[in-house]
């Protein structure tokens, strides 16, 4: 996981209780999945942005998977 900050933080009782009765985790394991959870959908935002802008004709779509196996169903296995 890399490098660790301690940090205290005042958040509402009833907004933690909620968080961490559908993560079923502790405050800091909470903590840490909301924060992955908020990056992930700050990227995701940032790539949607940029949909129809990359030009990805030059992409040997057929190389790139040569390294993975797939199943029936066109799953990596």
């Amino acid at each position: 996981m890399g490098d660790l900050r301690k940090i205290t933080a005042f958040v509402p009782v009833e907004l933690m209780d909620r968080a961490q009765s559908l993560s079923g985790a502790g405050v800091t394991e909470t903590l840490r999945q909301a924060l992955e959870r908020y990056a992930v959908s700050e990227w995701s935002k940032r790539m949607l942005a940029l949909q129809g802008q990359v030009d990805c004709s030059d992409f040997d779509l057929d190389a790139l998977r040569e390294d993975r196996e797939f199943d029936a169903f066109g799953n990596v296995v």
